[in-house]
């Protein structure tokens, strides 16, 4: 998933639902846009707010509308007018500003104003580290694992949330928020941001032309073996005539292993951008010796040997390794036969059957097994240990999570002007959703409650999602955090070899699979592999000590 994590965010906002399961000197900011409009303890322990202000509160935030009310932030100071400063990555929403301008209104009667800083999808991975170290106004940021929220609490850029503090200033989420999905930002005793309220499937599917299926003879796919003979038949028979790949892959075939690795019902123990440690999952806690490089782990050698197969059949390109046009926008413009991905791959789907004649459909290939659940820490929200007033940040991002019309605002935009919602909190889209798409702004991510989904859905979509609700699994080493202080460089050297290898062994663009393969892996030994395994490996036992 790491590999695609940006277009995932981009696509989010095009997708058709969300699918609900388990669970000093200012920094430059040339490249970003402001508007404006006028004790450590386990956080899962968080008690609801008590009192008169809540009496009236349901106990879900499904179907029912929550309000916030100054009343229920009797412990926040409202005085004195404060701007909360709010740090976003993403590029600016067309009607952001009428959006925002409404959040303020509703903000009046707490003496409290929003300002939001877009950091673009151009400049956020330089721009995010250095706002947080070079003495930026912010309260609030995004972060998640994959944007910086590790390195950037062992740095202590954010504030820690104890159990008080939660419970004091944000009483809402204190009252709503899943109660495990504390853990999945806690790092060292120490909660740094408040997670999503939903964890979702995230299972791997592929999306193939059906009717370039139907044209050689094939109605369906059950499994992996089928669809490799669907690639290798649109390899032989229509590549030579259209031009058309079986997949018009870029970079690597990432997408593709997470699709095959579903055979075997395995998670992530490590996920550092290359250097993943894998194990079988069998419906416990695996120990330690059952983690793996996944290099190492049997099953991808078999996967390598499957596409260095496709890669000498012709199934994409010699140059895929360079290719800049993504397999999915080639699969949308008819250059590539099919894709690999998650519930993204319907918004591909309708772009290719925008042609007359193009027909579509999504298979899993792998139906009696498990599927994954996306982490709550998967995007976060964090208060910074730099806010001049932490308190009133509080209330702000409680309230963005909570209050039902502050929360549509930020995932959906202005009700009326670019959505409408039925009483089963669905909700259509008008004609102005393009100037602010569901989903587009990357704080709601972090504080989607899944309770909004898209009416209409349609039903290959829906009958995707209703066949995974009741396989999803949570991984269950999702709350360990390997802190990889000791081991730094030797874990950015091992990761440097595999960046070498990984990619071309992926796509097939080697002589020999097993002696690449051993190649890459004795290199990984030499540059410290073994170091890394020990360190984690020792952290894992602690940590496995105390489940």
């Amino acid at each position: 998933m790491k590999r695609k994590v940006l277009s995932i965010m981009l696509v989010a906002a095009m997708a058709v639902s969300t699918l609900v399961g388990c669970g000093g000197n200012t920094a430059s900011t040339e490249n970003t846009t402001t508007t404006t409009a006028t004790e450590t303890t386990e956080t899962a322990e968080v008690v609801a707010p008590t009192g008169d202000a809540f009496a009236d509160l349901p106990d879900t935030i499904k179907g029912n509308i929550i309000k916030a009310t100054p009343e229920m932030y009797a412990d926040t100071d409202l005085s004195k007018p404060y701007t909360v400063n709010m740090y976003l990555i993403g590029d600016t929403p067309n009607d952001w500003d009428a959006v925002l301008a409404e959040m303020n209104s509703i903000l009046e009667p707490f003496n409290t104003t929003l300002a939001v800083t877009f950091m673009s999808w151009s400049d956020y991975q330089t721009m995010y580290s250095l706002n947080l170290a070079g003495g930026a106004d912010i309260d609030i940021i995004f972060t998640a694992p994959w944007c910086y929220m590790y390195t950037e609490a062992a740095k202590g850029s954010f504030y820690e949330l104890s159990t008080d503090f939660v419970s004091k200033y944000m009483p809402l989420t204190a009252k709503y928020q899943a109660e495990e999905s504390w853990d999945e930002t806690t790092l060292a005793g120490k909660t740094i941001a408040v997670p999503s309220n939903t964890a979702q499937p995230m299972g791997k599917i592929v999306a193939v032309r059906q009717d370039l299926m139907e044209k050689y003879g094939m109605t369906e796919l059950k499994n992996w073996e089928d669809y490799k003979q669907y690639m290798l038949t649109i390899a032989e028979k229509e590549t030579p005539e259209s031009g058309i790949y079986a997949m018009a892959s870029a970079g690597d075939n990432n997408e593709l292993w997470d699709v095959y690795r579903q055979q075997t019902d395995t998670f992530l123990a490590l996920d550092s951008n290359y250097t993943d440690f894998i194990y079988e999952y069998k419906g416990e806690l695996p120990k330690k010796e059952d983690i793996k490089l996944a290099y190492e782990y049997a099953p991808f050698r078999e996967y390598a040997k499957d596409m260095k197969e496709m890669a000498d059949a012709g199934c994409w390109s010699r140059s895929a390794l360079t290719n800049t046009v993504t397999d999915d926008d080639a699969f949308g413009a008819l250059q590539g036969a099919s894709i690999a991905w998650n519930g993204s791959v319907f918004t591909y789907m309708k772009q290719a059957e925008q042609t007359d004649g193009v027909r579509c459909a999504a298979y899993d290939l792998t139906t009696d097994h498990l599927v994954g659940c996306e982490a709550y820490s998967n995007n976060d929200m964090a208060i910074t240990a730099s806010s001049k007033n932490p308190e009133r940040a509080a209330m702000v991002l409680d309230m963005i999570k909570c209050d039902t019309a502050m929360n549509r605002l930020i995932c959906l935009g202005q009700e009326g002007v670019h959505y409408t919602i039925d009483g089963n909190d669905e909700y259509t889209k008008t004609d102005k959703s393009g100037d602010f798409a569901p989903f587009t702004v990357s704080a709601s991510w972090a504080v989607k409650n899944g309770n909004l989904s898209e009416a209409g859905a349609p039903e290959r979509e829906k009958a995707m999602s209703d066949a995974w609700e009741e396989r999803v699994t949570s991984n269950p080493t999702i709350t360990f955090v390997f802190d990889d202080a000791n081991v730094k460089s030797y874990l950015n050297a091992v990761d440097t070899v595999l960046q070498d290898y990984v990619p071309m062994i992926e796509l097939g663009l080697v002589d020999d699979v097993d002696a690449t393969l051993d190649e890459m892996i004795q290199k990984c030994y030499d540059a410290g592999l073994q170091n890394v395994y020990d360190e984690f490996y020792a952290q894992y036992e602690a940590w496995y000590a105390t489940r």
